[in-house]
């Protein structure tokens, strides 16, 4: 049994089959997901988890080398804007909340969390260790 880090034995899975250059939505209760990639629905309870308690949790087991959100969050959620800019200095896009949604089709894995504010959305695209 994992003593430490991701303990739902569904993500640590899914995040172990991640290679270089793969996309992982990491995404609030009401984002559609789209059909095609493998889903982690942790959503418990409005807000629960949140955002960014799953965001923080990814990238603790992540290497992460750019992130797409919605330029939306700015103004909707400066909250989650603020997270996604200390969390990704340089290395973040801001795309159109449709174009997002285009991108999401293309991830590997989608993280639904049980965040209830809006606009709290980020593709991670993985990197590599070394």
């Amino acid at each position: 049994m994992k003593k430490a880090g991701i303990l739902n034995r569904h993500l640590s899975g899914a995040l172990a089959e991640l290679g270089h250059g793969d996309g992982v939505l990491v995404c609030d209760a009401g984002m559609p997901i789209p059909d095609g990639p493998r889903v982690v629905d942790l959503a418990f309870r409005a807000g629960v988890p949140s955002f960014a308690e799953v965001v923080e949790g990814l990238l603790a087991e992540l290497v992460v080398e750019g992130a797409t959100a919605a330029f939306e969050v700015r103004e909707a959620n400066p909250e989650a804007a603020q997270l996604l800019e200390s969390e990704f200095p340089g290395a973040l896009d801001l795309v159109p909340h449709e174009r997002l949604k285009e991108l999401s089709a293309g991830a590997r894995l989608v993280v639904r969390t049980g965040e209830a504010r809006p606009y709290a959305n980020v593709l991670l695209r993985c990197g590599v260790f070394f």
